[in-house]
């Protein structure tokens, strides 16, 4: 096989392209795996080799990824982002969906913090073996 290498004609094995994306060398794989990362050329060794183009990919994933975007969005988003012809308010509108959703998670997580403050509230914490904490999770 040949080498590839990017237009700057620099070329990383998976560690060099590990640390330079932040993502490790398994999820590396595991997202090449899944097709979220296209397969990349291998040398005559066969180890991976790794374009800056790609590395960029990866950085995009992993930024994605610390906004808590599922594997799926991420996958929509880098189809919008190489899509030169798609409109900025088709990525808005993604986004948008998702910051409802983190909204109604956030509720979802106030209303459970404010029934184990109430649970808590309620259990004395001392030696006794009584505790309405746990005798609420048994009604």
């Amino acid at each position: 096989m040949l080498e590839k290498a990017d237009v700057n004609g620099v070329c990383m094995n998976i560690g060099q392209a590990a640390k330079a994306s932040g993502i490790s060398s398994k999820m590396i794989r595991y997202y090449e795996t899944i097709g979220l990362l296209p397969s990349v050329a291998r040398n005559v060794a066969g180890y991976r080799q790794y374009t800056v183009t790609e590395v960029q990919l990866l950085r995009f994933i992993r930024r994605s990824r610390d906004l808590g975007f599922s594997l799926d969005r991420i996958r929509t988003l880098i189809g919008l982002w190489q899509d030169t012809t798609r409109k900025s308010g088709d990525v808005k509108q993604l986004a948008q969906q998702y910051m409802h959703e983190l909204d109604d998670d956030i509720a979802k997580l106030i209303s459970i913090r404010e029934q184990l403050r109430v649970l808590a509230e309620g259990c004395h914490g001392d030696n006794r073996p009584d505790c309405p904490i746990l005798s609420d999770l048994a009604s």
